[in-house]
């Protein structure tokens, strides 16, 4: 028997575009909004401050002890290059100093141990080497005050040390001293570190200057270019011969998984402009498109908007906007998006972020795809939390609870294209270099259907996905990254079940 219904053949076809909705977003943002905006949200506030603050000491080595001289050795002999110099002096044999003990808890990633320790010898400060290890270990440990302080105190001593005036930017940038930061940036760019230091020099200028967008107007824009590979271009079934019930054995014509290579092209921009003290308007918006080599049948263009207001009050950053998308196939209408979306971010301390989100949406399908129209929204309940150690690691997860209702405005509702959604997103982002990045994530979404489909049966898939972006910087602006999808939704229904993986190489450059 071969099937041929419309329906069917519908269901099968629209798998590839309806992607972002198989996978509800697993932050607070609306699944179709721009991945530019995405990019812009996780720099722009204070809520996520730490991302960029858990470069810590790093800024010279994956090991920044060991590249950082010894505060008792004079700076005027310490070279970016050397390894640090054993203290000189004369000490009573066997004694081991304060400084020492931090130095050896800092080297074993025991931040907050160092910083008691400091503070149970508080007659030591003033002691170079103390007031060095003292002020990287209250950096590291949460208490960004006392460790300015104490490197401030070393500077006055060694002014030319360029790992001590690192620690002490950093620590400016933390308390949100932006001006005092950049002033010390600046002067350490002026010595012509090594490769390695500035490149984590200009990601804190660069957080700065996305900073400064709570107080004067800031904009920005990007171009991306690419090509890749897809295993399953239209979501199909891997195999065309299957047992179906009411039907029986069946041959499917269509919806068979095909694969293609593609060609990919991207641009958009995003204005950020203040209205008050802790209060500013967004905007953003962005085109990209993905053109197949031979299956142009499936070939897609994406238009998305979004605007809105947020609000900073001490450590609660609040957010609420309305986004609308537009997504063509084959060069013809397929669907519109009107959505709005608010979101709490709350900072727990310098390294760890919880984030609430409420989403709703409308979507609007074209022509015979109109029976698909449906009522979207979801509330969604997130944590990161960033830690001070070698390749700066960022764990995020996101558990999302999320409804779609059908509202059919060619006849009756139907419930088998309802669904009640749940899903699950766990995620690390990496910093194994200062120009390369490495972001990667699990994800996991059931969808149970309310109501039976044509073959009698009541839907549930469950939809498995593993993703990674790997990215070099080969300039301030111009990015170059790869990236991989792999992905499997079982579904009680053989005519959804698929599998799919994508490899994508890319191009960026950013306007700033």
């Amino acid at each position: 028997m071969k099937i041929t219904a419309t329906i069917l053949l519908t269901q099968l076809n629209s798998q590839k575009v309806n992607v972002m909705l198989k996978v509800p977003s697993m932050s607070s943002t609306f699944p179709w909004q721009t991945t530019f905006q995405r990019q812009k949200l996780r720099i722009t506030s204070q809520i996520t401050l730490f991302l960029l603050a858990s470069t810590s000491a790093f800024l010279l080595s994956n090991s920044a002890l060991a590249a950082t001289p010894e505060p008792k050795t004079p700076p005027s002999i310490i070279t970016p290059s050397s390894t640090p110099t054993p203290f000189t002096g004369t000490l009573p044999a066997g004694k081991i100093t304060t400084a020492d003990r931090m130095k050896t808890l800092l080297g074993q990633g025991k931040a907050a141990e160092a910083y008691a320790l400091g503070l149970q010898f508080a007659d030591e400060f003033g002691d170079p080497a103390f007031d060095f290890y003292f002020g990287v270990a209250a950096l590291d440990s949460g208490h960004a005050a006392e460790g300015v302080l104490a490197l401030e105190r070393y500077v006055l001593n060694f002014p030319d040390s360029t790992h001590a005036r690192l620690e002490l930017a950093r620590g400016y940038f933390i308390l949100g001293e932006d001006n005092r930061a950049r002033e010390e940036f600046n002067a350490i760019l002026k010595t012509n570190p090594p490769p390695t230091v500035q490149a984590n020099v200009t990601r804190f200028m660069d957080a700065i200057r996305s900073r400064e967008s709570r107080f004067k107007t800031t904009a920005g824009a990007y171009v991306e270019a690419g090509l890749g590979y897809d295993t399953n271009v239209n979501g199909g079934v891997n195999n065309a011969e299957m047992v179906l019930p009411v039907f029986g054995f069946t041959k499917l014509t269509s919806g068979v998984k095909t694969d293609d290579g593609f060609s990919h092209l991207a641009a958009g921009g995003q204005v950020t402009h203040p209205l008050a003290p802790g209060m500013s308007l967004f905007g953003a918006a962005n085109i990209d498109t993905r053109m197949y080599f031979k299956e142009d049948l499936f070939n897609q263009l994406n238009m998305a908007g979004s605007g809105g207001l947020s609000y900073l009050m001490e450590k609660s950053l609040f957010r609420g906007s309305m986004t609308y998308a537009t997504t063509k196939v084959d060069d013809n209408h397929f669907r519109d998006v009107i959505g709005a979306g608010g979101e709490w971010n709350y900072q727990l301390d310098e390294l760890q972020a919880l984030n609430v989100g409420a989403q709703y949406a409308q979507l609007q399908y074209a022509e015979a795809n109109q029976v698909r129209n449906s009522n979207y929204t979801a509330l969604s309940l997130g944590y990161r939390k960033a830690f001070i150690s070698n390749f700066q690691p960022l764990l995020q997860g996101t558990f999302t609870l999320a409804d779609e209702d059908n509202n059919n405005p060619l006849g009756a509702v139907r419930n088998d294209l309802s669904r009640n959604i749940y899903g699950l997103r766990l995620g690390v982002s990496l910093t194994p270099a200062p120009q390369w990045s490495l972001n990667s994530g699990i994800s996991y979404q059931n969808s149970a259907y309310q109501g039976a489909d044509i073959l009698l049966i009541k839907r549930e898939d469950h939809f498995l996905s593993f993703d990674a972006a790997l990215s070099y910087a080969i300039a301030k602006n111009l990015v170059v990254k790869s990236e991989l999808l792999v992905a499997n939704n079982a579904s009680n229904n053989p005519l959804n079940a698929y599998q799919r993986e994508s490899l994508t190489f890319k191009v960026r450059y950013e306007f700033q």
